[in-house]
């Protein structure tokens, strides 16, 4: 592995708002309040505890207008990885023995919740993703039986960026009497998401891709979905979610939602100008080749296939973009330490070893043009050390 000797004075480039954003300045504002005296219980009946729950509602309906939802069917969890789990696991326990139809492609939250779904009795069939990534309707439709419960399948992937038709998917599982389970978490602030133009009975969010707190998220369930708590004890979220809820990362989701929901479709222009400026320097690079077609991702992603890594892949190149101050990833955040090459890239028919040679760059709304020309001239640097 050739590293080169450290740049602690180069400025950070982070592109990998994939996995996090920066807490806004205005979010971490709306916040301050409820870090001091003022944060008191939203269950407690006293003045503070009134106060504490009105912020809470008031997030709340920021949350579901960002969403095309209303304000009863949005549950605050500690994240997207819970709503997700929630989604699966909560649905299923009201239908025992239901046959659940999800994508390979899908976030690990729901690829293990489906998982232990399945260890607990109710029968799974995999869709696999196509070559681009996008998951086909038809393939949904072939594996739908007659006591299908649940379709999964998200938006935008977090991994690659491929973005699906969610609203042909959920044609097919509401043809079918079934469910769908959108995880819309690469999405939400970047396009316009709207639970019923998606047909999404439910949809995860999460407030720090979206420059808002982490440890916060929702799960907008549809009034005829019956769903089960899965964290037991009070009776907090309408008996949805059990536990305190925390007012500050609450009400900085609000915060955030409301930012999210503001031209959505300019700021994902923005930054898939951006974005683009950044691929077309990198792409002249020889080995370099994209790997979701144009026109069939979201905004931020830009997933690279790099070729003469040696046996190492995307480790050196990743090591030596962040001597240089640029900030990426192999893919998901949350398989971070994992020796195993991508499950999305594996299902998408990706060999190991080309697996093992990608990298995920996402960028956020504060690139700009100058930015991505820098990110691709310390890439180019970082892949000719890598080579070496």
């Amino acid at each position: 592995m050739t590293v080169a000797p450290s740049a602690p004075n180069a400025r950070i480039l982070d592109l990998d708002r994939a996995a996090t954003t920066p807490l806004h300045p205005d979010v971490r504002a709306g916040m301050m309040p409820w870090l001091g005296a003022a944060g008191a219980n939203p269950s407690s009946l006293h003045r503070g505890g009134r106060a504490a729950r009105k912020a809470v509602e008031d997030a709340r309906e920021r949350v579901a207008a960002a969403v095309g939802g209303a304000p009863g069917e949005v549950v605050f969890t500690s994240g997207a990885t819970e709503a997700d789990q929630l989604a699966v696991l909560g649905v299923l326990a009201a239908r025992p023995g239901g046959h659940v139809v999800a994508s390979r492609a899908e976030h690990a939250a729901v690829l293990r919740a489906v998982e232990h779904a399945s260890a607990r009795g109710h029968p799974v069939s995999w869709v696999e993703p196509e070559p681009d990534g996008r998951v086909d309707p038809a393939r949904v439709a072939a594996a739908m039986r007659a006591d299908t419960v649940l379709v999964a399948t998200m938006l935008v992937n977090n991994e690659t960026g491929a973005r699906t038709d969610v609203r042909a998917v959920a044609d097919v599982a509401h043809a079918h009497g079934a469910w769908l389970l959108c995880d819309a978490v690469q999405a939400l602030g970047y396009e316009h998401v709207d639970r019923h133009a998606l047909g999404a009975d439910l949809l995860a969010v999460s407030a720090h891709k979206v420059e808002g707190p982490v440890g916060v998220g929702a799960l907008v369930v549809d009034p005829g979905v019956p769903i089960a708590a899965q964290a037991l004890g009070g009776a907090q979220e309408r008996g949805r979610r059990a536990g305190t809820t925390p007012t500050a990362l609450v009400v900085g989701f609000g915060a955030a939602a409301a930012r999210a929901a503001v031209d959505p479709a300019a700021r994902g222009a923005r930054v898939a100008e951006v974005r683009d400026r950044f691929e077309a320097e990198v792409l002249r690079l020889p080995g370099v080749r994209r790997s979701i077609p144009v026109g069939a991702r979201g905004p931020k992603h830009a997933h690279l296939r790099v070729e003469g890594l040696g046996r190492e892949g995307a480790e050196t190149l990743l090591v030596n973009l962040d001597v240089d101050g640029v900030w990426a990833s192999a893919g998901s955040a949350c398989a971070a330490g994992s020796l195993e090459p991508s499950h999305v890239l594996l299902a998408m028919g990706w060999g190991r070893e080309e697996a093992r040679a990608a990298l995920r760059f996402a960028f956020g709304d504060d690139h700009d043009r100058a930015d991505a020309e820098e990110s691709a001239a310390r890439f180019a640097r970082a892949l000719h050390r890598s080579r070496a």
